[in-house]
């Protein structure tokens, strides 16, 4: 098998273009002895001369004109290869795929997908919206690229880096007593309302569980459901409160929900992103998820 490099492609083919020694020198910004010395290395290799050269002539032998096809086709493929990568680190290709609880799939993630897809229209964005534990799993069954998601330490084979901490709040009916008040509420002032959370094992539920504890009282909802649009309706429709972290509550709250900031223990909920153990983030992929923790944070900022 010829052992040659993508230099000695270009040296031959244009030394067959030219069939001129100066010439191809002059192209190739190599001493004519340099292109002499290419070319002794590539018979040797393929055991046959590939020109015939006399004191004024120097033209292709059938092993020359042989071998020209096969090189082009060599050439194009390595420039091709050449060209995909660039494109790729330079994001004009490339595919990001990320996986996000909902809360951030329906507030912060969209905002970001729209900014980078016009900096960077042949980047292709696949967004996995999943609670928690599912977008841990999309990670490491590399599914995704990367997620966004709270805390998790059962996935000790993953690399979770903080971004932000989401606070709880609590939506009630714009007509309830509390709602009409200023400044946090205190946990041990909402235990006794009817609550609508979300199911266990979700994030959401898992600190709401914690923050009821750290007060000696067991979390017991009253209604369980798992989408923030149903939250929404049953908190507009009077049927209970909901504790929520401030960005699903940007996605529950509705005209007809009041929000109030949730202190005393002051619980909140670390979001971060979740990436392989030991792997780099493509170079998409790593400004992406640049792009998506300035918008986390510049959302949770005020709080």
């Amino acid at each position: 098998m010829i052992n040659w490099s993508l230099r000695e492609i270009e040296v031959f083919l244009d030394l067959a273009d030219t069939l001129s020694f100066r010439r191809t020198a002059e192209r190739v910004h190599l001493s004519q002895p340099a292109v002499s010395g290419v070319l002794a290395r590539l018979e040797a290799a393929l055991g046959a001369p590939l020109f015939e050269r006399s004191t004024r002539t120097v033209r292709l032998t059938d092993a020359g004109q042989a071998l020209v096809a096969h090189a082009r086709m060599l050439h194009a493929q390595a420039a091709a290869a050449e060209a995909a990568v660039r494109d790729v680190a330079e994001l004009r290709q490339g595919r990001v795929r990320v996986a996000a609880l909902p809360s951030l799939a329906a507030t912060v993630v969209p905002t970001v997908f729209a900014r980078f897809a016009a900096r960077h229209p042949g980047v292709r964005l696949d967004l996995l919206d999943a609670l928690s534990v599912q977008a841990f799993e999309r990670v490491r069954a590399g599914d995704a690229d990367f997620a966004l998601t709270a805390e998790n330490p059962a996935y000790a084979d993953l690399a979770w880096s903080p971004i932000a901490s989401d606070p709880f709040v609590l939506l009630l009916p714009t007509g309830h007593p509390l709602a009409r008040g200023r400044g946090p509420l205190a946990w041990s002032e909402v235990t006794g309302l009817p609550h609508i959370s979300m199911p266990a094992p979700t994030s959401v539920r898992q600190y709401a569980d914690a923050a009821m504890l750290s007060l000696g009282t067991r979390f017991e909802p009253r209604y369980e459901v798992e989408h923030l649009a149903s939250i929404n309706a049953m908190v507009a429709a009077g049927l209970g409160v909901s504790a929520l972290p401030a960005l699903a509550a940007l996605v529950a709250r509705g005209a007809d929900v009041a929000q109030r900031r949730l202190a005393g223990p002051d619980v909140r909920r670390p979001i971060g992103l979740v990436t392989p153990e030991g792997r780099s983030l493509s170079t998409a992929a790593a400004a992406l998820a640049g792009l998506l923790r300035q918008e986390v944070q510049k959302v949770l900022r005020p709080h």
